[in-house]
């Protein structure tokens, strides 16, 4: 049996239009990003949706709402599904990081995978360590419902490492994709393997799209 796994990017908070790195602190969405929400739960209103599964963050609980209120079913919420942990890093601009800390920054932009930032309130993860609880979670997701359509409304980080698994990318080569707000990302689950269907189906997000919600 195969899983069929809707993959979803949280819509835009203020912080992703500023540029400013949001890890574990819990950010809500914005305007553009609540009117993602709505025009993402409008668009998959006739999936035949199992369960909707979100992240514990505000940003992605938000998102996932939107799609449960028109399917009638609760957000079920998973920590472990939560963006990358930065530490330090977390809460800044990314020109602040490269000035604050250039050495751990170029180590975070040359993808040394199992480099660490400084820590902050938070302990950061690698790289290496943050693929494994992501893609070890949406796994679990997948198996607990075989055969079945799920939505899952995680994070940039969370799709990335979904991606890179499901095309066998290597953790260290450059992310030459985009992984855009409110995107949906269609893989199917089989036999512990993840597999990418479509890749940042944004259509809904079109202007005609969202003028119809107006």
């Amino acid at each position: 049996m195969s899983t069929t796994i809707l993959l979803i990017r949280h819509g835009e908070t203020a912080w992703n239009a500023g540029r400013r790195l949001q890890g574990h602190i819990d950010i809500a969405l914005n305007e553009a990003g609540l009117a993602q929400a709505a025009a993402l739960g409008q668009a998959l209103a006739d999936e035949p949706l199992a369960a909707i599964i979100a992240s514990d963050l505000q940003r992605a609980q938000q998102t996932a709402q939107a799609v449960a209120q028109l399917k009638y079913l609760p957000v079920q919420t998973d920590p472990l599904l939560r963006e990358r942990c930065y530490g330090a890093f977390e809460g800044l601009l990314y020109a602040d990081i490269a000035a604050r800390y250039p050495h751990e920054y170029a180590q975070w932009q040359s993808r040394q995978i199992d480099a660490v930032m400084p820590s902050g309130e938070r302990d950061a993860e690698s790289f290496r360590q943050f693929y494994a609880r992501a893609n070890g979670a949406i796994a679990r997701w997948a198996e607990r419902y075989d055969g079945q359509t799920i939505a899952i409304v995680a994070h940039g980080g969370v799709l990335e490492c979904a991606y890179r698994e499901a095309v066998g990318m290597t953790l260290d080569s450059p992310r030459d994709f985009q992984v855009k707000n409110a995107s949906v990302n269609r893989f199917s689950y089989a036999d512990g393997k993840l597999h990418l269907v479509h890749w940042g189906n944004v259509e809904h997000l079109s202007a005609p799209a969202m003028d119809e919600l107006g």
